[in-house]
C-alpha cells in the first residue's frame, strides 16, 4: 500500500479502504488496496504483513468486523498468502 492515496503502482486511488486506531487487543490498523487485492495488517506487536489476493468482500467484512482478531483468525490468516513487510516498506505504506 502506498500512503496519501495511492495503489502499489503509484496510481491515485480514492477508495483505499483504511482503518487506524480499531479497538482491538490484536490488529493495530490495516489498508487495504481493491485494484491489487492487497491488504496490509499492522499488529500490535508492530510487525507488519501484506496479504495477496483479498478478495474486496473479505476485506469489507473485515472492516465491519466486531471483532477484527477473530474475524482475522478465522477468514484471512492462514488462507491467503502473505509477506512480512520490511521496516522501510512497513513506514512508507502507513504515510498519510
Amino acid at each position: 500500500m502506498r500512503g496519501a492515496g495511492l495503489t502499489t503502482s503509484g496510481e491515485p486511488v480514492a477508495d483505499l479502504a483504511r482503518c487506524l486506531d480499531m479497538p482491538s487487543t490484536v490488529i493495530r490498523r490495516f489498508d487495504y488496496d481493491p485494484r491489487a487485492q492487497a491488504l496490509d495488517v499492522e499488529f500490535v506487536s508492530g510487525r507488519r504483513y501484506r496479504y495477496v489476493g483479498v478478495p474486496e468482500d473479505v476485506a469489507a467484512a473485515f472492516r465491519e468486523a466486531f471483532s477484527k482478531g477473530r474475524f482475522f483468525n478465522a477468514r484471512i490468516r492462514d488462507l491467503f498468502q502473505c509477506e512480512e513487510l520490511a521496516l522501510e516498506a512497513a513506514e512508507d505504506a502507513w504515510d498519510l
